[in-house]
């Protein structure tokens, strides 16, 4: 997700991204507004939340 829509996200989440906030910390807040873990890129070798909707582009960074 570009961090354009990230931003409206969080927007729409009642979350005011910063300038400058890195996407990493973004998501995370998303995740947490969301009721989620804020886990976003901490995976090591594997990541069991098969349904979480930013799984595609976790694992490639986490590695």
């Amino acid at each position: 997700m570009a961090l354009k829509e990230l931003k409206e996200k969080a927007k729409n989440l009642g979350i005011k991204p910063m300038i400058g906030v890195k996407k990493t910390d973004l998501i995370r807040s998303i995740q947490t507004a969301e009721g989620n873990f804020p886990c976003f890129s901490t995976a090591k070798d594997y990541c069991g939340q098969m349904s979480c909707c930013w799984r595609e582009d976790c694992l490639p960074v986490s590695k």
